[in-house]
């Protein structure tokens, strides 16, 4: 087997605006990602805690959102694992996701709800998160675009069950993959734009549909699936 990398206990890339979870989540997610933690590998709370310099608190909590996502599994009486990442399990949340933004544009489109020039703004800062290397920001501005498509299609439920897909730990994961060119993936959101500001609402729902199954199909994606 070989040696697992060697990381410094640090919490970089540090944002100072980023809660400590949110960072301790990153850091775990990039270990995961990284191959520094081994599926079926136990974390240990007090252990990740005391590496970072911190209480349990945020480190429980990290886990717990990871746990959402299928990252790592809890055992009763036996602690946190890694599990097998990737694979089949993020493809089909690309799949569910996929038809949900579908069908948000398509009404968005239909009722002229969708705020074009904040979508533009979006994918201009997601853009130049993606020049600077700033994955996190990349993250935090695709998520912003494609929740004001889903609120702007003004369906509680719909937007109820997209959020419950924890759509930005997972596009952290995405992001987080190695091969990924980050500013074509900041590019890709424009032709939604293009296609919401035609006001023909099933091209827009088609390339919404699209933009999703791109990531479903992503080769990377296999690993460990």
């Amino acid at each position: 087997m070989s040696e697992k990398p060697v990381l410094k206990a640090s919490l970089e890339p540090d944002f100072s605006n980023i809660p400590l979870r949110q960072r301790l989540k990153e850091v775990l997610l990039r270990r995961i990602l990284g191959g520094h933690y081994d599926p079926g590998e136990r974390l240990v709370e007090l252990r990740i805690a005391e590496e970072f310099g911190t209480s349990q608190g945020p480190v429980r909590e990290a886990l717990r959102e990871l746990e959402a996502t299928g990252l790592v599994t809890n055992l009763p009486r036996r602690g946190t694992y890694v599990s097998e990442v990737m694979g089949e399990g993020l493809r089909e949340i690309y799949t569910v996701r996929g038809a949900l933004e579908e069908q948000a544009t398509r009404i968005a489109t239909r009722r002229g709800t969708c705020d074009l020039d904040l979508l533009a703004q979006e994918v201009a800062l997601m853009r130049k998160a993606a020049l600077a290397g700033d994955t996190h920001g990349v993250v935090e501005h695709s998520v912003k675009f494609h929740r004001s498509i889903m609120e702007a299609a003004r369906n509680r439920l719909l937007l109820n069950i997209w959020q419950s897909l924890q759509i930005e730990t997972r596009t952290t994961i995405t992001m987080l993959v190695e091969g990924l060119d980050l500013v074509e993936i900041a590019d890709s959101h424009q032709p939604i734009i293009d296609a919401i500001a035609s006001g023909d609402a099933e091209e827009a729902a088609r390339v919404a549909r699209e933009h999703q199954d791109y990531f479903e199909r992503l080769p990377v994606l296999s690993r460990g699936g």
